[in-house]
């Protein structure tokens, strides 16, 4: 009978620290489509004990499906290795390998990718779409980068702006880089890494024509770096003609991305602004009876809380200029028309989006009045 009383008293106590560890960060993370395109959750920086993280492979695979990602990559550092007397595997390709078994019966694409690992000016870049890590473990990294070329793989710099590497924290776009993109060699840049967004990178990806990243660069557990603290990962949101890995490398090359973390999106305005417009579906709009106030009800249907301001000729009635719509949440305004209209422009400023070093698109909605 103790033991019984035991089990139950066990049994409560689990059911309520559960109860009390249930946190936003935790549910799927969803985006629309935009025009022509399918739009494609990707985390192309990621680590496990293969190199310095502290998770096998197959759980980087099952966070993954947990936030409904669509492509993930275990970029391991090629040659920083702080594991291997206990984990000694000589060949680079080992991590991807049990990811892909572990996916095989999911509908999540695994990516080959590596990290190649050097000191300023060079630092981390990550290499994916790669056929054999094994070949880009060079000493000299003109030969390394040479590599990955050969191999067709998209190379993208790494939190430029790392302090440790940059004391100032703003990316430095030398000679080494210049030369790689010459050559074909280097074609995108993180401009959010972590928790850390940079504006700085945002601009040298306008400057220089390159795609436009956001990664996690997780090393530990998604959730206690991220969903613990109400978060989603950093992600790259990549616009491909289909979900297929083919697909997927020909929008990265062309730049069609936008790098999201939360509420944060930074993207070019051709891909941004779609997305945006996407995001928000217009549920009804009608006249409160006998006045000139319309009622419009928007619904956010992606994960990110949304944050806009009034860029229309009229004013709001009982309500800021600037406002929020959760995700997954629906936002009623009150417009004053000041006459009745049969149709309506709804004209926003994206205060959480960037196209441009402190610039926010203005997103426009074509509402016919009920």
């Amino acid at each position: 009978m103790k033991k019984i009383l035991l089990l139950l008293v066990f049994l409560s106590l689990y059911q309520g620290y559960s109860q009390s560890h249930s946190h936003g960060g935790a549910t799927p993370m969803t985006f629309p489509d935009i025009e022509g395109y399918t739009t494609l959750k990707t985390d192309l920086h990621m680590h496990t004990v293969f190199s310095d993280g502290n998770v096998w492979p197959t759980i980087r695979v099952q966070e993954a499906l947990r936030e409904n990602l669509d492509a993930i990559s275990l970029t391991e550092h090629l040659e920083y290795q702080p594991h291997k007397e206990d984990i000694p595997h000589p060949d680079r390709n080992r991590s991807f390998d049990l990811a892909l078994a572990e996916a095989r019966e999911h509908d999540l694409l695994i990516i080959r990718g590596s990290e190649i690992t050097r000191s300023a000016p060079v630092g981390h870049n990550n290499a994916v779409f790669i056929t054999d890590a094994n070949k880009l473990l060079i000493e000299k990294p003109e030969k390394a980068f040479a590599e990955t070329k050969k191999q067709g793989a998209f190379v993208f710099w790494n939190h430029p702006a790392w302090h440790r590497q940059r004391p100032k924290g703003n990316p430095i776009w030398s000679d080494f880089q210049i030369e790689r993109a010459k050559k074909g060699e280097l074609h995108g840049i993180e401009v959010i890494n972590t928790t850390d967004y940079s504006e700085e990178s945002l601009a040298l990806a306008l400057e220089q024509n390159l795609t436009i990243m956001g990664t996690s660069d997780i090393h530990g557990l998604v959730d206690w770096s991220y969903t613990e603290k109400g978060n989603h990962r950093p992600i790259t949101l990549v616009f491909a003609k289909d979900k297929s890995l083919e697909s997927l490398k020909e929008a990265l090359f062309a730049g069609r991305t936008v790098a999201v973390y939360n509420s944060l999106l930074v993207g070019r305005a051709e891909y941004l602004k779609p997305l945006l417009a996407a995001s928000i579906k217009v549920n009804s709009a009608s006249y409160i009876e006998k006045t000139q106030v319309l009622k419009v009800e928007l619904e956010n249907t992606t994960s990110s809380d949304l944050l806009f301001e009034n860029e229309m000729p009229y004013t709001f009635y009982s309500s800021s200029p600037v406002f929020e719509i959760e995700a997954g949440k629906t936002k009623t305004l009150q417009i004053k028309t000041l006459e009745p209209l049969q149709n309506i422009e709804l004209r926003l400023k994206a205060l959480g989006a960037y196209i441009a070093p402190k610039e926010h698109p203005i997103i426009e909605w074509k509402v016919s009045v009920d």
